[in-house]
């Protein structure tokens, strides 16, 4: 499958993959208050119940790397379709905390997995496109969780969790059987001097500088991941608590974060292709870091709004980037680190801005997201001689 029409279709059915993702998890996500209230679970029990999707996605993300290696990005990119749009179903079919805590282990596993692997297939389509178009799979990833979200919140009060999942289970295996046959049906996409020898796909031994490089470009990615888990979490509260805005208008902080990151990630292949990876990954940090000052900071609530649409903004594309440049390096286990790595950025968000917030203000610790937007920066410009352009 060399040929642009081939390309073009595989394009295609990956990102079908990255929106179906997003649209899965943010269906799950809106319908967390309502299974709460049928497991009858209290908040710490729930709690504990909701790292099975943490542990889940990080066990799987270590291991699907080698799978990839083994069996091929495509095959469990769709294996992994098929289990995230099975296990989504479950969660609404337990009646304990302990119950909901093990089928979120499957449900993370299957996220993490598809995670990586779709993330490889990717980063092997830009290498034969030569054009920095991973945003673009983002891009739909944002968009898929903006959809699923709204449609969650327009049928919770019509349809029950159960049918609302099974719903999702029904859409995920459409999408996965149509998309999933284009992937089953070519191979990985090979820059157009390489060809697909034994010898190419064979894994790599990875130097101690490569490994090093691997491993900056995922905690890149975990500087980014942190902002996006404490804006989820903390954002709406600060908006009503410290600037005692409406519910309503709280609610809406996030949304303008998503749609932000969502309109840059649409654009971030145009703005690869003018600024370069160093230029875009040092220009989003500084931007994201202004953007979120002004959003812990600022004395009104549309100040801080704009800050937040500004933070979106700027963090949209370090993450396709840095997780591209690691694979590109290291293939697909460089995908599962820097997945790895921001994952846990995304879980280590929430939590330290809540200590933060104790031993300080919650705007305070809001600004530890500027911090590492920041470190991100600047990383991102010691990098420049790996990641040339």
């Amino acid at each position: 499958m060399r040929g642009p029409a081939g390309l073009t279709r595989l394009r295609g059915a990956i990102t079908a993959f990255f929106a179906l993702d997003g649209f899965v998890f943010a269906g799950w996500v809106v319908r967390i208050p309502a299974i709460k209230e049928q497991t009858g679970a209290s908040v710490s029990a729930l709690g504990l119940a909701l790292l099975g999707v943490s542990a889940g996605a990080v066990i799987t993300m270590t291991l699907t790397g080698r799978l990839c290696r083994r069996f091929g990005s495509h095959p469990v990119t769709v294996v992994c379709g098929i289990l995230l749009a099975l296990s989504v179903a479950l969660p609404p079919l337990t009646h304990s905390a302990v119950a909901l805590g093990l089928v979120l282990l499957v449900f993370g596993a299957a996220y993490g997995g598809i995670n990586v692997a779709m993330n490889s297939a990717a980063v092997d389509l830009v290498a034969a496109l030569r054009r920095p178009v991973m945003p673009s799979f983002h891009a739909a990833f944002s968009l898929g969780g903006m959809i699923g979200a709204g449609l969650g919140a327009l049928v919770a009060g019509s349809l029950s969790p159960t049918r609302h999942l099974l719903a999702l289970t029904v859409i995920g295996l459409l999408v996965t059987a149509l998309a999933g046959r284009t992937l089953l049906s070519h191979e990985p996409a090979t820059p157009p001097e390489r060809g697909p020898s034994h010898e190419e796909r064979a894994p790599r031994r990875l130097d101690a500088r490569t490994q090093g490089l691997v491993f900056v470009f995922g905690l890149i990615a975990l500087c980014t991941a942190y902002g996006e888990g404490a804006l989820a979490d903390w954002g709406a509260l600060h908006l009503e608590q410290d600037l005692r805005a409406h519910p309503g208008v709280a609610a809406a902080g996030y949304s303008c974060f998503a749609l932000a990151m969502t309109i840059g990630r649409a654009g971030g292949t145009t703005l690869l292709e003018r600024l370069g990876r160093t230029r875009t990954l040092v220009g989003g940090g500084a931007t994201a870091a202004t953007g979120m000052l002004l959003g812990a900071l600022a004395p009104s609530v549309w100040a801080a709004l704009l800050g937040f649409a500004i933070t979106g903004l700027g963090l949209a594309n370090i993450f396709p980037v840095a997780v591209e440049r690691a694979g590109s390096l290291a293939g697909p286990s460089g995908v599962a680190i820097a997945s790895t790595l921001g994952y846990g950025g995304m879980l280590l968000g929430p939590p330290a801005i809540g200590f933060m917030a104790d031993w300080f203000s919650l705007p305070v610790a809001l600004t530890s997201v500027t911090v590492l937007a920041a470190l991100a920066a600047l990383i991102g410009f010691g990098t420049r001689r790996a990641a040339v352009g």
